[in-house]
């Protein structure tokens, strides 16, 4: 049995869309959309782990919870683990769940998927993978591919690899990385002591520093990939699907 901590990582310094968490969509700010997808499937508590007061703020008010971290953290890992430790300092929590705070249409029972690939000891980390349904997705270097194959029936398989390019060669399902991932306390810990690693940086892929440090990842499989905000283009998409009334 585990114990899920849900982390949802948030920096308002984003290249492509700077203060993206506090973008209007549908009447509330994205951070929430995730926040209350994430509350709504009840399976632990949810923190969101920011790197600015003001996220703080617009979550705390709408009745979450927030914890501030250093801004100059490399990555959402390096924010997970450092909210694990304010929020959870006993390490009562042994399953967090590393939530991108930029996927406003994510599905509560996605995080119950994930739960379930981590009920298999085997695997250190979870993530979750969709069905590629088009030659565009499938060409794109912005969509990551996994090399894993379900086995008839299973519910899990193990990730061999990831890549911005088309993998595995041959006929058969493409798989969608969706970049969400359910880590044992251990394994999170031990990934953010590590370097980068070479095939991190050529293929510009954290996942990868795992896979050469020998930690096993484990994939569960949903419908589809739920898209994630990172250009005015996405979040105009994003307010289209939802309904937003504010142009």
């Amino acid at each position: 049995m585990t114990s899920p901590l849900v982390i949802i990582p948030a920096r308002l310094a984003s290249t492509r869309l700077p203060g993206k968490p506090l973008a209007d969509i549908a009447g509330k700010p994205m951070i929430l959309h995730v926040m209350e997808a994430a509350q709504a499937a009840g399976i632990g508590p949810v923190i969101v782990a920011a790197a600015d007061q003001e996220i703080c703020d617009v979550v705390i008010n709408a009745g979450g919870q927030a914890c501030l971290t250093p801004p100059e953290l490399p990555s959402g890992s390096d924010r997970a683990w450092h909210a694990a430790q304010l929020v959870d300092p006993a390490g009562n929590h042994d399953l967090i769940i590393n939530l991108q705070g930029d996927l406003p249409t994510f599905a509560p029972e996605h995080l119950h998927t994930l739960a379930r690939v981590m009920d298999n000891p085997a695997y250190d980390i979870g993530t979750l993978v969709a069905p590629i349904t088009s030659d565009e997705e499938k060409t794109a270097f912005s969509v990551v591919k996994v090399a894993c194959n379900f086995r008839e029936n299973a519910t899990s398989a193990l990730a061999l690899y990831f890549s911005r390019n088309v993998i595995p060669w041959g006929e058969g399902v493409f798989w969608h990385h969706v970049g969400v991932y359910g880590w044992r306390r251990e394994a999170l810990k031990h990934f953010i002591s590590l370097p980068e690693s070479g095939l991190e940086k050529r293929e510009k892929l954290e996942q990868l520093r795992a896979l050469e440090a020998g930690l096993c990842i484990g994939c569960g499989h949903i419908s589809h990939a739920p898209f994630g905000v990172d250009t005015p283009e996405d979040l105009e998409r994003a307010r289209k699907e939802l309904g937003n009334g504010i142009a």
